[in-house]
């Protein structure tokens, strides 16, 4: 069992990055049994979910004229374009199925705001506002987050960063993620600068 200091945090695995979702990661439920099993190491667990609500700055369709994955500036923040994905209450932002959510003791919901995203899972995309997971883990005394979850270049690469920067010791466990990788490569590439930025990749 890993000590009390250590933490595993489940990043977005949902019904619309699986197979068959609106944005669906490939392999995307394939990470799900590696990440059960690693349930059982920790007495702490933590899960997020995009919790978005409809007509979302993320989605393409809030946009006419543009397309997923165009680029754009949403109240100076430069915003990727999504398929409409997680909107709150649906089938789609549901926790998949075969998760374990029995080891789960808190589940942070992000992407609440209609006109800002939250890729990290502590701080929303303008990089200040904070979701409040920060406070939590201070109040755990936690040291050592251990990353996994869904897309490996998004949301997982931005709140490894994040935990990062605020004085954590980070580990990444590379075959309970996957990536969008689109760009082909993205995902490596993002690999890459978790370890360069000092996060061990397991």
């Amino acid at each position: 069992m890993m000590p009390d200091h250590s933490v595993l945090v489940i990043v977005d695995v949902q019904n619309d990055f699986c197979p068959g979702g609106s944005l669906a990661v490939r392999d995307g439920d394939a990470i799900i049994p590696v990440i059960n099993e690693q349930t059982t190491y920790f007495s702490r667990v933590i899960a997020t979910q995009d919790w978005h609500p409809e007509g979302h700055v993320s989605f393409a369709s809030s946009h006419p004229g543009l397309q997923p994955f165009d680029e754009l500036d949403a109240n100076g923040i430069s915003q990727t374009l999504w398929p409409d994905h997680c909107i709150a209450g649906t089938a789609g932002a549901r926790l998949h199925p075969e998760l374990n959510q029995a080891a789960i003791s808190l589940i942070l919901r992000k992407g609440t705001k209609q006109h800002m995203d939250s890729y990290s899972a502590f701080f929303e995309n303008d990089h200040v506002t904070p979701t409040g997971l920060h406070g939590y883990l201070q109040e755990l005394r936690a040291k050592e987050l251990y990353f996994c979850g869904l897309a490996t270049d998004v949301c997982v690469f931005y709140s490894a960063m994040d935990a990062l920067q605020l004085g954590y010791q980070v580990y990444l466990l590379a075959d309970a993620c996957r990536g969008v990788d689109a760009p082909a490569g993205s995902a490596d590439r993002r690999l890459q600068e978790l370890a360069d930025a000092g996060c061990r990749i397991l």
